[in-house]
């Protein structure tokens, strides 16, 4: 009997005393903690998939930007979009049964309640990035799909985009939107022959340095320059440092994404020189942020998620534009309240396009931006994608007919986007070839990128508070419900400065707060950042 099984495979996943909760990342932590986690993650992983009539579930073993000794694991859903929501409840009341008879209770009220027949079949696949607890985290997982009776493929190391990529593959095999080849090759020639097509007739200018974090994107990169044609074959030149998976305590060092975009400053390995272009990834690839050293000041700037995504959606306006498209394709930008103020008003006043605003997570992200035909969403710090509508995709796959070559050429540039653009989830190998095909197409190097519109200076701080639950945010997180009376007196300080703005929102790990301040000047900043942290720290204490 499943149950039965499911019991005796619980008893060798004995749960610490830890409290879990399934966040935007899924559940991660201390990766000695996990096993537990991991094991009932597995449990979910089956019901969802029967609950959806066998189709296959993802599920990734990683800690993305975090350090080399956490860990992490995360539901991908059948189109590669992450765990439905309404889902992420029962994970968390699953990962915290007390024992192993809760584990079995709680798993049959789960098919119960959601009218689950436990008779379909289970289909699951899993991959991992390099950490060193990744493989004894991979057989709790296989000890669960086991014992539930899933059919499950072992992907063994892939980055995090790939693995959505695989699942949207899969579920998509024989249908009209069929999304690629089942297999990491077919990911690799996918976006190789995109890439092919939509830089055609362009020249990519100079190298490309990219850190990979020595997290899996090194070595996935380098298996898919292979496929890409080199600058001798009017390809692109890339240089890759900090890939070093064998040494796993080197992950995420001094290095990657979050290291450069935290810092405000470059990988003291990157080796580049001033004016090169160079860009970071994160340890499971699916954040990437550009930066250089300009060469007249020697000064540091970071082009962060913010200028990919404003790069992005000024290029498809653009080409949608000259295509003829304008008028039947809605383009559109989704941002946080994290993103430069600058940045939201060259989006509305310069490109003339509509932004709407979420609250922070990947997933209110994505979903806010379906609402466009062509919806193009960044967090600023480097992770996104962009998402074409099925109206999209059926415009420019063949229900459009150009009128002219010009249209011609921006509607095959267009197609090959579509290709090149992983819209399962943020890519940032995939990222990393869209910026340095619109770069391409410009003609632009990374001053004129920078050109585009001045960062308004910015400042984000942590405060400890008593109980991060009594700060109830609303509009996005942009606003204070609770307290009363602490979004008035916030409201005050912002007044007193010019450009500025401020909002503080709950940790959704610690009772903390996150204060964000920017303003005309660093100085005027750093000023509204503290006296807001202050305001905050005298509500909360």
């Amino acid at each position: 009997m499943p149950s039965e099984q499911i019991l005796a495979a619980s008893a060798k996943h004995p749960k610490p005393d830890t409290t879990f909760q399934y966040g935007t990342a899924g559940f991660r932590m201390k990766a000695n903690l996990l096993d537990s986690v991991v094991f009932r993650v597995g449990l979910l992983a089956s019901l969802r998939s029967r609950k959806l009539n066998g189709q296959t579930i993802g599920v990734m073993i990683t800690a993305s930007h975090n350090p080399p000794e956490d860990n992490g694991i995360k539901l991908v859903d059948p189109m590669g979009e992450m765990l439905e929501q309404s889902w992420e409840s029962h994970a968390t009341w699953l990962a915290n049964s007390p024992d192993d008879k809760t584990v079995v209770e709680r798993y049959h009220t789960i098919a119960s309640e959601l009218k689950i027949n436990l008779e379909n079949k289970a289909n699951v696949i899993y991959a991992r990035d390099t950490r060193a607890s990744g493989s004894s985290l991979v057989a709790s997982l296989v000890d669960a799909l086991q014992s539930s009776g899933a059919v499950y493929t072992d992907y063994k190391l892939l980055t995090t985009p790939q693995l959505h990529y695989l699942v949207r593959c899969i579920n998509t095999k024989g249908t009209q939107y069929e999304y690629g080849e089942v297999s990491e090759k077919g990911y690799y020639e996918k976006l190789a022959d995109a890439f092919k097509r939509a830089i055609k007739g362009k020249t990519v200018s100079g190298a490309v340095t990219v850190d990979c974090a020595n997290g899996v994107g090194g070595p996935k990169l380098r298996e898919f320059l292979k496929y890409l044609p080199t600058a001798a074959d009017g390809g692109i030149d890339i240089k890759v440092v900090n890939d070093d998976v064998l040494k796993p305590e080197a992950l995420n060092m001094n290095c990657g994404a979050d290291y450069v975009k935290t810092g405000q400053r470059a990988p003291p390995s990157s080796k580049a020189s001033p004016g090169d272009r160079c860009c970071s990834l994160d340890g499971d690839a699916d954040r990437i942020v550009y930066y250089f050293v300009n060469p007249k000041d020697n000064a540091f700037q970071l082009l962060d998620g913010d200028r990919i995504a404003t790069l992005a959606a000024s290029f498809l306006a653009d080409l949608s534009r000259q295509a003829g498209l304008s008028e039947k394709l809605a383009v559109g930008v989704v941002q946080t309240a994290y993103a430069n103020g600058a940045s939201t008003h060259y989006i509305t006043s310069d490109l003339k396009l509509p932004v709407v605003c979420t609250a922070t997570g990947v997933k209110h992200l994505h979903h806010a931006a379906t609402r466009f035909d062509i919806g193009v969403y960044f967090e600023a710090n480097g992770h996104g994608t962009v998402l074409f509508s099925p109206k999209a995709v059926k415009q420019l796959t063949y229900a459009y007919e150009p009128q002219s070559p010009a249209q011609k050429t921006a509607l095959d540039t267009l197609r090959a986007l579509l290709d090149l653009i992983n819209q399962a989830v943020g890519d940032a190998l995939s990222d990393m070839l869209l910026v340095e095909v619109i770069l391409a197409h410009k003609g632009w190097g990374m001053t004129e990128w920078t050109r585009t519109y001045v960062d308004l200076p910015n400042r984000l701080v942590r405060v400890e508070v008593r109980d991060r639950g009594m700060f109830k945010v609303v509009d996005a997180e942009r606003q204070m419900e609770e307290p009363k009376n602490i979004q008035s007196q916030l409201n005050e300080l912002v007044q007193k400065y010019k450009d500025g703005r401020s909002f503080a929102r709950p940790s959704g790990t610690e009772d903390a707060m996150r204060v964000y301040a920017e303003a005309a000047t660093r100085a005027e900043a750093d000023q509204l950042a503290t006296r807001v942290a202050d305001l905050v720290k005298r509500f909360g204490a």
